[in-house]
């Protein structure tokens, strides 16, 4: 049971016993200073004025109240102006281990999410290039989040938008069409705006490998052909690197679908019905500053074609039509601005703001050799996020990319990372749970035989302040991943598990495990310790970083 949850229980049945009434803001949360107790109430100073009695006496009759009630109150008493300050028994932090022991790989889950449908859209790079470390990033935070929101409750799904229509694709495919034709040895004039990469050359070889009548095309069935082949060729590519880097994303939804299965138009019709459209200069406009824009917006050009912000609302139209109650958009963090538009579009289709979300995703600046890593062209940097896997794995990646918040710029130290020592943090954590391990495996081999189950007389000997750190600290994990869950970050994992392998670290260096000849407390702690390496490794799985029970 959280600690929270414990007081609420006992502090409801202190106020049905004092004939209060439960106040509507009442706050239980940890006092700002430790030594101050394990949780404090501000419930006293909300009673004080309906009741008309004075705060602080009230927070005395609480206090002694909480203490007469439960058992799993070990200290209570008034605090400051009519706070009530409570510190929970240690047999309270004691019994966490055996939560931890029946749930396993579910310790942490919660309801939060009551079963929610959420749909959580990431990377959606356009089919263009190779994914670079800026997607990375994204793609480790959408993937994550995802995990984190299961975790609470939420029933959850992912999606890949394929920006498979448009300029940029027609650009793709003359951008190949041209290298093929230089690769035939024929005069060609690059356009200022082509794509430069040397995938493109890579990708107009095999496509002149599979259609050698390609440059005999007409120009325009040629340059379709070359789209299509180089647009498959690079998501193939694109999902090969994502599933390196543990992302799976449950559909790829794509664009051109939009018009084709009719989205576009059914979103247009419902904005036509409300009254928020309207024809101009032969294009087709939304009423944009009707929802706080600055201007109105064109969804259809004067010749035809379609803007980006009209497949935007057609995507999100759709996304609600398939049943989802919250869409959370993973965007790069150049579109900000974007937002309120989004916002607007959202609210014109007469859903609730709280529905939609969007987590932004900062620059990432590689270091290397202490200097800033360039990346501007593909040979010999890692400017992709293939080559930055390659180069330190999957594990240091993922946890560097989670290791802040998502819309502040990262610096990722390649040399650091690479070192296998306490400074690097991937290797902090992971350590603290091989560390544990090795100490389990110790203890087999010098006879140690820990039950599956422990027995509560057993724990009564995590007395210590080292030992009640630990438990208090692991007894906090569910309500992280509640609390990150709440405001979509997942950061707040991430470091939640470097205070909680910092104390390891510490518990190890200052006490007695297996040399002491108290060989119900060697029981104790192993017991202790086994249930904190359980909650890191669920912790580095929420981050889809793995959890190595040896350092090799």
């Amino acid at each position: 049971m959280l600690a929270n949850e414990a007081l609420r229980r006992v502090l409801a049945e202190c106020v049905e016993n004092l004939k209060w009434t439960w106040p509507e803001k009442t706050v239980i949360e940890p006092p700002k200073d430790p030594k101050h107790g394990d949780l404090s109430t501000n419930m006293a100073l909300l009673l004080a004025k309906p009741l008309k009695k004075n705060p602080r006496e009230l927070a005395n009759t609480l206090a002694q109240e909480l203490m007469q009630r439960s058992e799993l109150i070990a200290k209570a008493e008034a605090a400051g102006p009519g706070f009530c300050n409570v510190t929970l028994a240690p047999s309270f932090w004691q019994s966490v281990v055996t939560d931890i022991e029946a749930l396993g790989d579910h310790y942490g889950e919660g309801s939060l999410g009551a079963g929610q449908k959420v749909l959580v859209e990431f990377v959606s790079a356009n089919p263009t290039g190779p994914l670079h470390v800026g997607h990375g990033r994204g793609a480790a935070v959408g993937d994550s989040l995802a995990r984190l929101l299961k975790a609470a409750g939420y029933t959850v799904d992912t999606e890949y938008y394929l920006n498979d229509a448009g300029r940029q694709m027609r650009l793709l495919g003359l951008s190949v069409w041209l290298r093929a034709r230089e690769l035939q040895g024929l005069d060609v004039e690059f356009p200022e705006e082509y794509y430069r990469g040397d995938y493109i050359i890579d990708i107009a070889k095999n496509c002149l490998a599979k259609m050698p009548d390609l440059l005999s095309l007409d120009p325009d069935e040629a340059k379709d052909k070359c789209y299509l082949f180089a647009m498959q060729s690079i998501l193939d590519g694109i999902v090969a690197d994502l599933a390196d880097f543990r992302v799976y994303q449950d559909r790829f939804f794509s664009e051109k679908s939009l018009v084709e299965d009719k989205s576009v138009d059914d979103a247009f019709r419902y904005l036509d019905g409300e009254g928020l459209t309207y024809e101009q200069d032969h294009a087709y406009w939304f009423k944009a500053k009707q929802f706080g824009d600055d201007r109105d917006r064109v969804l259809r050009k004067s010749d035809g074609s379609l803007t980006y912000f009209a497949s935007d609302i057609a995507y999100h139209h759709n996304k609600y039509a398939r049943g989802y109650d919250w869409l959370i958009d993973v965007w790069g963090a150049d579109h900000h601005g974007y937002i309120p538009r989004m916002r607007g579009a959202i609210s014109a289709m007469n859903r609730a703001q709280e529905s939609f979300d969007v987590v932004l995703i900062q620059l990432v600046n590689l270091i290397k050799d202490g200097k800033p890593v360039s990346m501007s062209t593909r040979a010999g940097t890692f400017e992709t996020l293939h080559d930055v896997v390659k180069e330190v794995g999957v594990d240091a990646t993922r946890f560097m990319f989670l290791s802040r918040k998502s819309d502040s710029p990262l610096d990722f130290d390649l040399d650091l990372v690479r070192t296998r020592n306490m400074e690097n943090p991937v290797y902090y954590v992971q350590y603290a749970h091989a560390r544990i391990c090795g100490l389990l495996r110790r203890a087999v081999e010098r006879g140690v035989v820990l039950p599956d189950k422990i027995d509560a007389d057993i724990l009564k000997h995590l007395s210590l302040d080292d030992d009640l750190a630990l438990l208090k600290k692991e007894a906090q994990y569910p309500e992280i991943i509640a609390s990150a869950a709440k405001v979509l970050g997942v950061h707040h994992v991430s470091r939640y598990l470097m205070e909680l392998s910092g104390l390891v670290h510490s518990f190890y260096a200052k006490q007695q495990i297996l040399g002491t000849s108290d060989q119900d407390l060697i029981l104790a702690r192993l017991a202790m310790l086994r249930s904190v390496a359980k909650v890191i490794k669920n912790g580095l799985g929420i981050l889809g970083v793995e959890a190595p029970e040896q350092m090799l």
